[in-house]
């Protein structure tokens, strides 16, 4: 009886620490959380991105552009703890499934994402300065920033 009380707390604690140290990567990215956006006034078009907390092991989002009042790209996207390891999934009508890019760096203010064997991007990265955020998608030839700043 005694064992199978020790082998029980023992895979308590082993859970717990998991799940704990999931949630704490996680919680580096509650900057993230909340209403962004950018706006063009040359090409009038208007690009969101919106994030929240969904679990201690995931946000979610979601990324748009609008051009006036028509939409003209939409995609999902998550931010998912899968044992000790973060991903941003990319949900893109495009393709013909799930995009994931595995964190390659995380810092207080800015993330890292990388998927080598996407056609494109190859590589997300999230920087916050103060209230503006910049995201850049990349691989080897190209790169496209995209400038937001917090909505209220």
């Amino acid at each position: 009886m005694k064992f199978i009380r020790n082998i029980t707390l023992f895979a308590l604690v082993i859970f717990t620490s998991v799940v704990h140290s999931q949630s704490n990567n996680l919680n580096k990215l509650n900057w993230l959380i909340g209403h962004w956006k950018k706006t063009d006034s040359i090409t009038k078009k208007t690009s969101i991105e919106n994030w929240s907390k969904l679990s201690e092991t995931e946000f979610g989002g979601i990324g748009c552009t609008l051009k006036v009042n028509d939409t003209v790209f939409v995609e999902k996207l998550k931010i998912i703890s899968k044992g000790n390891t973060l991903y941003y999934v990319a949900d893109v009508k495009e393709n013909k499934g799930l995009v994931l890019f595995k964190f390659s760096s995380i810092t207080k203010n800015g993330f890292v994402c990388e998927n080598p064997e996407h056609d494109f991007p190859k590589k997300i990265e999230y920087k916050l300065t103060n209230k503006h955020l910049t995201v850049i998608i990349s691989d080897d030839k190209k790169k496209i920033n995209f400038e937001f700043d917090r909505k209220k």
